[in-house]
């Protein structure tokens, strides 16, 4: 072969096999990791390696009678919705957003732990964010939760359809009460308001409203929130992780 052909054959080689190396490592740092893929509401999902990115247009999957008269989802209701209150609805309308969830993909106890903001606290299932357990500024939902609909859920002024309470559609239609429901903004799962076939107390969880136990998608054990029917509903005193960010 001739020298400057068998030179340049060997700088090809070490360039592809530097290459190989390389894309192998950066495919291995981004994989998402197969528990995301149950957010089945998101428009994508990626990883940097730190960070899962999760981006939905937050608008539920199920039926509402905050939806516009033309929409295929809107359905009326009246009568009783949240802990038997008489439904009110508000006067607002769902309307598609732009959220960029970004949340920690080894979630860790923060040292300090910081309260939940108003608007998303996390991301269901279905894409539709998690909001705290307040109707303003430490204003407590006693008024707000009228105004639930059929899944208890509603839309804020700007059309932000969210969860304070039990996503009513996931725990009863597209999964079950003791199933993974999401996730916060620091990286710990939410689970309904049943485990091991039994009601969760408020009494077993922690002032985060969690705490630590095996799941059937974290069988070696992970601290999770739990979605129960009285306040704070969803979390409690804040984060029980460092928070990641969100975007609308």
């Amino acid at each position: 072969m001739n020298k400057s052909i068998l030179i340049l054959f060997s700088f090809c080689f070490l360039i592809t096999a530097c290459k190989s190396d390389s894309d192998d490592v950066t495919t291995t740092d981004n994989v998402v990791p197969a528990i995301y893929s149950k957010i089945y509401g998101a428009t994508s999902i990626t990883s940097d390696g730190t960070y899962v990115t999760i981006k939905t247009k937050g608008v539920p999957d199920h039926k509402s009678v905050y939806y516009a008269t033309s929409n295929s989802l809107y359905e009326n209701f009246s009568g009783t919705t949240f802990a038997g209150n008489t439904f009110n609805k508000n006067p607002n309308a769902i309307s598609e957003q732009a959220y960029t969830f970004k949340i920690p993909l080894d979630p860790k106890v923060a040292t300090t732990h910081s309260a939940t903001p108003l608007g998303p606290i996390g991301i269901s299932l279905n894409g539709v964010p998690f909001f705290n357990q307040y109707a303003g500024p430490n204003q407590p939902l006693t008024s707000e939760a009228t105004s639930f609909d059929q899944y208890w859920g509603h839309p804020q002024q700007t059309g932000q359809y969210h969860y304070h309470v039990e996503p009513l559609y996931l725990t009863t239609v597209k999964a079950s009460k003791s199933a993974l429901l999401g996730f916060l903004l620091d990286g710990f799962p939410v689970y309904g308001p049943e485990e091991n076939g039994s009601l969760v107390v408020d009494s077993s969880l922690d002032a985060y409203h969690g705490h630590i136990l095996a799941t059937a998608d974290y069988p070696n054990g992970i601290y999770h929130y739990h979605i129960t029917s009285s306040d704070p509903y969803i979390n409690g005193s804040g984060f029980y992780g460092t928070a990641g960010t969100v975007s609308e």
